[in-house]
């Protein structure tokens, strides 16, 4: 029975060390070259698949969320039964309602409706956590936006873009085209949010002024807005605190 006490006793102290340390991994690594950055590694178990297109009504535009699939693993796609029955592993990489997409996507694809010609969101590596159609604005404006949080850089150098990295706010028009960043470098996008009132999407990042790779009370909040009726769509910072 003491051992067994004993046995316990040292399970949790290696279970609360290990949470410590994921807790206390930086989301920023400052001081590694290009040529010190570990370079990302294909994964064998990993594929690419893309949804079935996804139409937002009042659109002419079809849109394909792709995503890596593990395969013998359910992590990141929801199991299905087929028609005998037996658990099957479904090959779904996103969710979607109230025009908005969620996963864990390393791409969109766009496709005018009545075209075959399908073009990509960008080349470079993202992992996309939501894109978010701004329906209200195009029912008020006729302007067509999507809205999305992603990470596009390795910024913690674990040779990987994923979701340890920092998150950015982007946007691009509803077919992909001007795909652009809206929160600066190595801000960590916090939320954001659309006042329809003033046509402006608002939003809220941190700056790790401190430079310990972290994001906490110590660093800088930045509040911004965006016309998004504006020619340039020039970011406007302001202070309310």
């Amino acid at each position: 029975m003491k051992n067994f006490s004993n046995y316990i006793f040292l399970s949790l102290i290696v279970l609360l060390v290990a949470c410590k340390q994921e807790k206390e991994t930086p989301k920023v690594t400052y001081g590694t070259t290009t040529k010190e950055k570990p370079e990302p590694k294909a994964d064998p178990s990993q594929i690419k698949v893309a949804d079935l297109p996804i139409h937002f009504a009042g659109t002419t535009i079809l849109i394909h969320p792709v995503g890596d699939l593990n395969i013998g693993s359910r992590d990141n796609a929801v199991a299905y039964e087929s028609s005998r029955g037996e658990s099957q592993q479904s090959f779904t990489v996103s969710n979607n309602n109230d025009y908005e997409i969620t996963g864990y996507l390393q791409n969109i694809k766009f496709q005018e409706i009545g075209k075959d010609t399908i073009t990509t969101l960008t080349d470079k590596p993202i992992l996309i956590e939501t894109a978010t159609y701004l329906k209200t604005i195009a029912d008020k404006t006729k302007k067509h936006f999507m809205v999305y949080t992603l990470a596009d850089s390795d910024t913690n150098k674990d040779g990987k873009v994923d979701s340890s990295d920092i998150k950015s706010l982007y946007m691009s028009d509803i077919n992909g085209a001007n795909f652009v960043k809206l929160s600066q470098e190595l801000h960590e996008l916090i939320d954001w949010k659309i006042i329809e009132a003033q046509n402006r999407l608002y939003f809220r990042t941190i700056e790790d002024i401190n430079k310990n790779g972290a994001f906490d009370k110590d660093d800088k909040v930045h509040y911004q807005y965006l016309d998004l009726l504006s020619k340039d769509l020039k970011i406007i910072e302001y202070k309310p605190v």
